[in-house]
């Protein structure tokens, strides 16, 4: 299955813009952190991703009330900046395993498919990220069933696995890629 988001960009182009957006998610990813930074409590010592995987309503509810005002105000501002991490992340890990599958595919190594599927996981694990971000709202909001930190949970739960699985499938790619790259400069 070489089907993938990114099929219709020339691959130069998909270089050029996946090192375009890794620098943009880059940049997110320390927004993020500043954004994120008064987040971290004592019930909460991950910040956000403690809250994320707060899993029920009582675990949920101490960690907002380790919250003072402006750290609530951070999780609002920082819940809804992360829709433009989604889309960023999405896209940059998800070209760096269609640049991948396209590395493997030159040296015929295993697990090409694989690439394109994960390149549609991505957007599968945004997506997920988005409805965990409602249940977070939700929640901050005043709402704490015990369905919010559930929903919160298990869709982050998935969206790490997809996360961290595209990018140990780019770190695999990169290697051959390497491989390929000193193979031609030796030749």
């Amino acid at each position: 299955m070489d089907t993938n988001p990114y099929q219709f960009l020339k691959p130069v182009d998909q270089r050029r813009i996946f090192i375009l957006v890794l620098l943009i998610t880059l940049l997110l990813v320390v927004l993020n952190n500043f954004i994120n930074a008064p987040l971290v409590t004592a019930a909460a010592p991950y910040g956000i991703i403690s809250y994320e995987l707060a899993r029920t309503s009582q675990n949920a509810l101490l960690i907002l009330e380790s919250w003072d005002e402006l750290a609530r105000e951070h999780a609002a501002f920082g819940l809804g900046f992360d829709y433009l991490f989604m889309v960023a992340y999405a896209i940059s890990i998800g070209l760096a395993c269609v640049l991948s599958a396209g590395a493997l595919r030159r040296r015929r190594w295993p697990l090409v498919g694989l690439g394109f599927l994960l390149a549609w996981a991505l957007w599968i694990a945004a997506s997920l990220d988005a409805v965990e971000n409602i249940a977070l709202v939700t929640m901050l909001f005043g709402n704490i069933s015990d369905s919010w930190p559930a929903i919160a949970y298990w869709c982050a739960m998935v969206k790490f696995g997809l996360v961290f699985a595209g990018m140990i499938y780019a770190f695999y790619g990169l290697v051959v890629w390497l491989i390929i790259r000193e193979g031609a400069q030796a030749a």
